[in-house]
């Protein structure tokens, strides 16, 4: 008899598992990989974020060390990752968190997550720890554990290239940790390329704790979801030419994230020198739009018209130098967040970290914590030392980067545990300079310019982010649009705290469904706002023949919550 999803009848010859993928579950401590079929169980929650949620509840115990052996590392393409499906290239990776203590969470773009679908895999889960370092290899036909003694202490950027060489022809993509994850940097990053970052939470260091270098996959001939009938091809076209229509399409495809800056700022909610004011009087050195003259090339990830990512040539003495352009995160972050106004050094330290292997937003956060704790006298001088910490000091905030990810400073050592671990081990005041929720870092947005982004912070459930709640719809829905959904014209007025409740409850659970559909944020949520999410329905109803309704996955989205 065939499998139904439960309360769903499904409308194709493939069972449920033949839409979802295997499951890939690797034992680092007995050194063993297995393969299984797609659990029943977890069939209602599609893939993604949802399944992470669903195993984890099923398998984390209470008072587990997020750095011990017991914690379990799940990658988890979304239901459409890999597919024929437009903007379906995310990845998500959860663990218990080893900065916040909580649910840890990330999302990652590129190809890694569609290379692992061609490969008939929907999730791999690691359990238990190396006692040496290794990576792991996964192929079409097998999956095996590989020495990485000689890939310890690389960084993210040169084991990608040495992997690329030990596996030469084969074409492969690399999911890897940097210094960070190796030496526990509690917000450390998992990094594919040069740019695409599992970067919240420090699931990096995670990796780094069970003695796990890499991921390689190497390119399969699986097709998931194939644009195999004139139907599903033409839901392609469809979506694609909504998304090239949307009216930011073009802006948001040749400046990328960074192009927002001068928005931020004129829309009064962009956070300064740790969050101790609002904007700047001048944007200009730093807006994102200048880099567009430094781009040599435009990337970004798999089945995605936008193409938001660019290589830069920041040098024109130094062309064979190439740069990633920074999203809209760290060009605050380590811009006006640490008083810096100099484009170029942002650019400079956005790519220190990213071949490091630790998060951006947090790093930058505690970078700008210590210069606040400097400026108003509370940094004890056994910790500052010769240090100059003054504001926007790009010296030292690099100084401070290598420090925090090498852990060779008594300083970077406690700076790489978190602002939540700092302020409580400087004690005094120090934890009223300590700008978190729940021990994560925030964000961009300013809590109190912002009252929407604000709630979200509190009640995200990886603590204070923006990106896991993503609540656009505050500034891009219209009045009426607000009426018609929360019954006030409050709603979408930033100031107002109103049906902040209603509509936060919207964003979260649009984003889980976003997240376990493996589609970006960008084009879903900022170029298309579809915090209704009709057209992707329609794609996952074209390309699965699944006719899943708005309440069906609001139960699925808030079940995941």
């Amino acid at each position: 008899m065939k499998k139904r999803f439960p309360g769903i009848q499904t409308k194709t010859h493939m069972t449920p598992s033949d839409l979802l993928g295997r499951v890939l579950t690797v034992d680092l401590t007995r050194q063993t990989c297995r393969y299984q079929v797609y659990p029943d169980a977890a069939q209602p929650f599609l893939g993604g974020r949802g399944f992470n949620a669903w195993y984890l509840h099923h398998h984390l115990t209470p008072g587990t060390d997020p750095l011990g052996p017991d914690n379990c590392l799940l990658f988890s393409a979304g239901f459409l990752t890999g597919s024929s499906a437009p903007c379906s290239a995310r990845l998500h990776v959860n663990a218990l968190s080893p900065l916040t203590g909580i649910l840890g969470s990330a999302n990652i773009g590129g190809y890694a997550g569609a290379w692992l679908r061609t490969c008939n895999l929907a999730s791999i889960i690691i359990h238990g720890a190396s006692p040496v370092p290794v990576y792991l290899y996964v192929d079409a036909a097998s999956a095996r554990l590989l020495p990485a003694e000689d890939l310890w202490g690389l960084d993210a950027f040169a084991v990608q290239d040495r992997l690329r060489q030990i596996h030469a022809p084969e074409k492969i993509r690399i999911l890897t940790i940097g210094p960070g994850g190796e030496n526990r940097v509690r917000f450390a990053a998992i990094m594919t390329e040069k740019d695409h970052a599992a970067g919240r939470t420090g699931l990096g260091a995670v990796m780094g704790a069970k003695n796990l270098k890499s991921v390689v996959i190497a390119r399969g001939g699986h097709k998931h979801l194939p644009a195999d009938t004139p139907e599903k091809k033409q839901a392609v076209k469809t979506y694609v030419e909504l998304v090239k229509t949307a009216p930011e399409f073009s802006f948001f495809s040749r400046y990328g994230g960074a192009g927002y800056l001068s928005w931020v700022n004129e829309f009064g909610i962009m956070g300064v020198k740790n969050y101790t004011r609002i904007g700047v009087t001048d944007i200009d050195p730093i807006d994102g739009r200048k880099l567009a003259k430094k781009v040599i090339r435009s990337s970004g990830c798999a089945k995605c018209p936008v193409q938001c990512k660019a290589d830069l040539a920041m040098n024109p003495e130094s062309p064979e130098e190439v740069s990633t352009r920074p999203e809209f995160e760290p060009v605050i972050n380590f811009g006006p967040k640490c008083g810096l106004m100099d484009l170029g050094a942002i650019v400079r330290l956005d790519n220190l970290c990213n071949r490091l292997g630790v998060d951006t937003t947090s790093t930058a956060s505690v970078i700008a914590f210590a210069m606040d704790l400097a400026e108003t006298g509370l940094m004890p001088e056994s910790l500052q030392q010769e240090l100059d910490l003054s504001w926007g000091n790009a010296e030292t905030m690099e100084a401070l980067v290598h420090a925090i990810a090498a852990g060779t400073t008594e300083l970077g050592r406690l700076l790489a545990r978190g602002v939540r671990h700092a302020a409580r081990k400087i004690g005094g005041n120090a934890a009223a300079h300590a700008a978190h929720v729940k021990g994560l870092e925030l964000t961009a947005y300013h809590p109190n310019a912002i009252m929407g982004t604000a709630l979200g912070y509190a009640v995200s459930s990886r603590g204070g982010d923006y990106n896991n709640v993503y609540a656009s719809l505050e500034y891009s829905w219209s009045k009426q649009q607000a009426i018609h959904e929360f019954g006030t014209a409050s709603a979408v007025d930033i100031h107002a705290t109103e049906a902040k409740g209603r509509l936060i409850r919207k964003a979260v659970v649009t984003n889980i469904l976003v997240d376990t559909l493996g589609l970006c944020k960008v084009p879903v949520l900022s170029l298309l706002k579809s915090f209704n999410l009709k057209p992707e329905i329609g794609m996952v109803m074209a390309k699965a023949g699944l006719p899943y309704l708005l309440p069906h996955l609001t139960d699925i989205g808030l079940a995941i919550t």
